[in-house]
């Protein structure tokens, strides 16, 4: 049976509810903050303290997207996908202790005008349109991929119709007011999610019989974290090698990650809030994969990994809970979507059209350029959303993973070396993120759409190409630095000031995480 034949008209009635519950408080928020200035709102006035940080960090990392893909891959392969949150604490770490003292020494507010500072103006140019992709790839199109699955489980309509709904119902918040209502909902609506994921862990380990007969009745290798080299699904060494790119790329140097670093009240708040993100992360396996586990043991059955989540909560909930359930999920998906056509729209009129073109472009002609790319992107979006539809051989997570792949090594590259070693050169940085994002992007499409890795094996894992990507763009930025001739190079105004080392609390707080990490991994060790 479908998923969408399991819900009811109470299910339905309850979505429709929720809906005009967050339209409601989306009038009462926009009437309250009139008149308000949204001076200094961008870093929260540089007033987060540790606990708001982690938890903002974690709650932007396990959107609703995450969510049913983490289930999907816990149904398919277990555990293993648990080293996308576990050996995250590294490069958490690294944010912490490396990046963020930089980046707040340097009193930048976004990391286009942080790398500005180290290359110039061409840089950060470049960087905007850099963004503009990353946004258009990473945040939209792939929010717009998960919330279609979903919209399609529960309408049982083609995938192009689920996102042309989607898309009607963010617009339907925007029109409405209800963008306001789901900002000042979303804490609640993640604590509505966790709250969900932990009773669907709970009820699913009683249904089976206990925690004995879970681990009994799961094949063995579920509960491995290094899958032998030639595993077809992760092997260890595409994660030991493959992931750090990805890890540098999204949690040190992705704006919509360090961001709430930056408005931390000071470091010592900063690293705090990082290293409460890190042990965060540890929830992921339990909340969000260990369900798609219980699920295959419950349901087996089921012909498409990716209804995981779903299945467990059409199944596993009365009536009127489950069209909660949903109505939670699209809410979330739909703040995403519209974050993203936000920022999209921020980032070119203010970094691109402003900047570069019209100067003294006056409010009006912001506002009506700003709406103007809303669309274009949301449109473009459409395209590229229905193109990662048609990716065959892959499972969401899978999907999310490898496109992310293919995004990161540019980014992680001129990050690294820009802040790591002083002789890279402006000519090298733009270099890699023009002609290295064209590589990166252009393997990418071979390997997911021209030459399909499931049907030709010459194909590495995704994660060792996103790996070997790196190598050739590290040696490609070494080389072109030493030779570069320029007569008249740019010379780095960034300014770090006196870079604080870790204080003593935080110091034993990363002790303790790494100590508690390494025996996860022990305990789940591929024995």
């Amino acid at each position: 049976m479908e998923i969408h034949e399991l819900l009811s008209i109470t299910d339905f009635v309850v979505v429709g509810l929720y809906i005009l519950v967050l339209v409601g408080i989306g009038y009462w928020a926009s009437f309250r903050n009139k008149g308000e200035t949204d001076e200094n709102l961008f870093l929260a006035g540089n007033s987060l303290n540790w606990t708001s940080i982690g938890l903002t960090m974690w709650g932007t990392n396990v959107g609703p997207s995450m969510l049913i893909a983490s289930a999907s891959i816990g149904y398919t392969t277990g555990i293993v996908a648990g080293n996308f949150a576990w050996y995250a604490f590294i490069f958490i770490f690294l944010l912490a202790v490396v990046f963020a003292p930089r980046y707040m020494g340097a009193r930048v507010q976004t990391l286009p005008e942080f790398m500005g500072k180290r290359f110039g103006d061409s840089t950060q140019n470049i960087l905007a349109w850099y963004t503009i992709v990353t946004i258009l790839i990473s945040w939209l199109s792939l929010t717009l991929f998960a919330g279609g699955i979903l919209i399609q489980q529960i309408l049982g309509i083609p995938m192009w119709m689920s996102i042309i709904v989607l898309i009607i119902i963010a617009s339907f918040f925007t029109i409405a007011g209800g963008l306001k209502a789901i900002a000042y909902t979303n804490v609640f609506q993640m604590i509505l999610l966790i709250v969900v994921s932990l009773a669907l862990t709970i009820t699913g380990i009683y249904k089976i019989g206990g925690i004995e007969t879970l681990i009994a009745e799961t094949p063995s290798e579920y509960w491995n974290l290094f899958l032998p080299a030639d595993d077809p699904n992760y092997p260890w060494l595409a994660i030991l090698l493959g992931y750090p790119v990805m890890g540098v790329w999204f949690w040190c140097t992705d704006q919509s990650m360090v961001q709430s670093v930056l408005g931390a009240k000071n470091i010592k708040q900063g690293q705090l809030g990082a290293n409460f993100t890190g042990w965060l992360k540890i929830l992921d396996v339990p909340l969000f994969i260990l369900p798609g586990i219980i699920c295959f043991i419950l349901y087996p059955e089921l012909q498409n990994p990716d209804e995981a989540y779903m299945t467990m909560v059409t199944k596993m909930f009365p009536v009127g809970m489950t069209g909660l359930v949903m109505a939670v999920l699209i809410a979330a998906l739909v703040s995403t979507i519209d974050s993203a056509l936000n920022a999209l729209s921020t980032v070119f009129t203010m970094d691109i059209y402003v900047k570069k073109f019209q100067p003294e472009a006056s409010q009006k002609q912001v506002i009506k350029i700003g709406r103007i790319v809303t669309v274009l992107g949301a449109g473009i979006a459409i395209f590229i959303t229905l193109a990662i539809n048609s990716i065959k051989g892959l499972n969401l997570f899978d999907v999310f993973q490898s496109i992310l792949g293919f995004i990161a090594p540019p980014m992680s590259v001129v990050f690294l070396f820009g802040v790591l070693w002083k002789r890279t050169t402006t000519r090298a940085a733009n270099f890699i993120l023009l002609f290295g994002t064209i590589i990166s992007l252009g393997i990418g499409i071979l390997y997911l759409w021209v030459f399909p890795a499931d049907q030709y094996e010459v194909w590495p894992h995704f994660l060792m190409l996103s790996f070997y990507i790196f190598v050739l763009l590290s040696i490609l930025i070494v080389i072109i630095s030493i030779a570069d001739r320029t007569k008249e190079k740019f010379v780095s105004v960034l300014n770090y000031g006196q870079i604080p080392k870790l204080t003593r609390s935080a110091k034993i707080l990363w002790g303790a995480l790494f100590v508690v990490m390494i025996a996860l991994y022990m305990i789940f060790n591929g024995n």
